[in-house]
């Protein structure tokens, strides 16, 4: 990576913004919550929010974003990747995330596994980065930091890729890595990363105020009134979909919250392509055993925050639905998706990475039941340490990088 100068920096311009650049351009909740963490964590600095589209995500809580390209045209301080999993997002899957759910259906049956698919993604997306998420360094940037990203499936790309994304991340002055396979093979690949947790531990301690006003206001209000002895956060992907695996989540959940003496309440973490789906929500619950089921609808991002931290604990696939959960010192279980194989799990090696073995990782649905039963009953304190290990690590990676982004670029 390189060095820090030797000179003085030029005079700061403040006139010129710094660039948050990641892919809160579609909604999944991480992905939104990334730039409210970047912008608390870097007062006093001006912002511009780019990703590959023009996007207004004010609806769910996110922002405004532009693409990339025009926002470095009108000129750029520093860039900052940050966070996610962007080290292995192709274009493909960037260009299907992006459309409405019809549109993508029609991708997917149009170009999956076709030799076409990637022009097809680049005419879509305006750019010709085979791992379009990722950005080397621009000329008229100053520096170039990646923030606690991912790249699990690193050994899934192609010679290409892998050389595209290498190129960016040894240009670039800081990099940090979220788990401890994306930082191996980056090792193997002789690129130097710091391992870092993913920004979104900080969610309480940035934003606390604003999520405990959402607890006592709207749908949280309404489910927290209609839940006296409390409820579980439970949330899947599609990759839940097919009725073996949902019937089996339907037992597991009933069961536990019998146990429990719980609700269930469902939640979505994400609501593009290849993310949630309340209609599979409404599948499961009728197969409910005697238990409460509630559907929690809206997708704001702050709304879904003070239902996890309002929550007994959290049932989920989303790695950030866990990180939110671990922020607010609860219990949680991730669900491994049924059909990954022997694939990294991008959720079970983050958890790996940071949380204690005596915290429930990534299970299969078969096993959610004593998991989630042997999570309810820790006690509280080591959850809350977890959480405040976890914050003091990030502030140490951001001690690390922070000080290379405090001028502008002259």
């Amino acid at each position: 990576m390189e060095a820090l100068p030797d000179h003085p920096p030029r005079p700061a311009r403040r006139d010129l913004p710094v660039v948050l650049f990641g892919a809160f351009d579609r909604h999944n909740l991480g992905d939104l919550l990334f730039p409210h963490i970047l912008t608390a964590c870097l007062p006093g600095h001006a912002f511009a929010y780019a990703g590959l589209a023009r996007r207004d995500l004010g609806a769910f809580g996110g922002h405004r974003v532009a693409p990339l390209d025009a926002v470095l045209a009108e000129g750029c301080a520093h860039l900052v990747h940050v966070g996610g999993e962007l080290l292995t997002c192709s274009a493909y899957q960037a260009a299907v995330m992006l459309l409405p759910a019809d549109a993508a259906r029609a991708a997917v049956a149009r170009y999956d596994g076709s030799p076409d698919a990637a022009a097809w993604a680049a005419r879509q997306l305006g750019t010709a980065r085979r791992i379009p998420y990722v950005v080397h360094k621009p000329a008229r940037a100053g520096r170039v930091i990646f923030n606690a990203v991912g790249g699990v499936d690193w050994a899934t790309l192609d010679a290409a890729q892998r050389a595209e994304v290498s190129a960016a991340l040894g240009a670039a002055d800081w990099v940090g890595v979220r788990d401890h396979l994306t930082h191996a093979a980056l090792a193997g690949a002789g690129i130097d990363a710091q391992c870092c947790p993913d920004p979104v531990v900080m969610v309480k301690e940035c934003h606390a105020e604003r999520i405990r006003a959402r607890q006592s206001q709207g749908e949280v209000q309404a489910v927290r009134a209609r839940t006296p002895r409390g409820f579980l956060a439970c949330q899947f992907s599609v990759d839940f979909a097919d009725d073996r695996t949902l019937a089996a989540l339907a037992r597991g959940l009933s069961d536990v919250a019998r146990h429990a003496g719980l609700a269930l309440v469902f939640f979505r973490a994400g609501a593009a392509f290849w993310h949630d789906d309340l209609g599979l929500y409404e599948k499961l619950r009728r197969q409910l055993r005697g238990v409460p089921g509630h559907l929690f609808r809206s997708l704001d991002i702050w709304d879904i925050c003070a239902l996890i931290a309002s929550s007994r604990g959290v049932v989920c696939s989303s790695l950030h639905g866990r990180i939110v959960a671990t922020a607010w010192g609860l219990p949680r279980v991730s669900l491994r998706p049924p059909q990954i194989g022997v694939r990294p799990d991008k959720v079970a090696a983050y958890a790996a990475t940071w949380e204690p073995a005596s915290i429930p990782h990534s299970v299969d649905v078969a096993d959610l039941a004593p998991a989630l039963i042997q999570a309810l009953a820790l006690p509280r304190a080591p959850l809350e340490e977890t959480a405040r290990r976890l914050t003091a690590r990030y502030r140490e990676c951001l001690a690390q990088w922070r000080p290379l982004v405090e001028h502008n670029h002259g």
